[in-house]
């Protein structure tokens, strides 16, 4: 029997530095920025609807978090000051976003240059 990911023990918002800090049952603890929380939603405006799909977004440099809701014992659904509220945070999700935070935020930024593109535009 497989061993459960980690589940968050405590979420907060830090609205004024934009930052959402998420601590995990096994220690693991992040601070994510709202801009890297938007950017990298699991919604299908975001990720298309497969491979190949995703959608590069683009001036959310200072989006912010306006309400976290919960869905069940699985997720939370996050609000964003720009509009965009659809995509569901799994447990799973956010632990991944958390473990390879250094790596995704890079590709975000390599995807950004590579288009001619800045973050706030």
């Amino acid at each position: 029997m497989t061993k459960p990911n980690p589940r968050p023990t405590d979420i907060k918002l830090h609205q004024a530095s934009r930052l959402l800090e998420i601590k995990f049952d096994d220690h693991t603890e992040c601070m994510l920025s709202c801009e890297f929380l938007r950017v990298h939603s699991p919604s299908a405006e975001v990720k298309g609807h497969g491979p190949g799909q995703e959608l590069l977004q683009t001036g959310k440099e200072q989006v912010n978090i306006k309400q976290i809701e919960a869905v069940g014992n699985y997720a939370v659904k996050l609000v964003f000051s720009d509009g965009h509220d659809t995509g569901l945070y799994s447990w799973d999700y956010l632990y991944e976003l958390a473990r390879n935070y250094e790596a995704l935020w890079l590709e975000y930024l390599g995807r950004l240059s590579a288009a001619g593109l800045s973050r706030s535009e």
